[in-house]
């Protein structure tokens, strides 16, 4: 299973989600569906934007969890 730990980088780097949502070309929507575990996909252009503005890498993003 895939964690998606984006609130707790976004709050790390004190951005909103409208604000990281206008910076990589997303809605807000979207980036909604990322942060709560929902989304079935990102793309790597999505993954390298977030990184770029959050200055993280995906590992800092993303977790893998057994089971579940």
């Amino acid at each position: 299973m895939i964690i998606v730990n984006l609130d707790i980088m976004m709050a790390k780097r004190k951005i909103s989600s409208f604000e990281l949502a206008d910076k990589i070309g997303i809605t807000p929507a979207n980036l909604s569906i990322l942060k709560t575990n929902k989304g079935k996909a990102i793309r790597f252009s999505t993954l390298d934007k977030i990184c770029e503005v959050l200055n993280c890498t995906p590992g800092d993003i993303l977790e893998y969890k057994e089971g579940e």
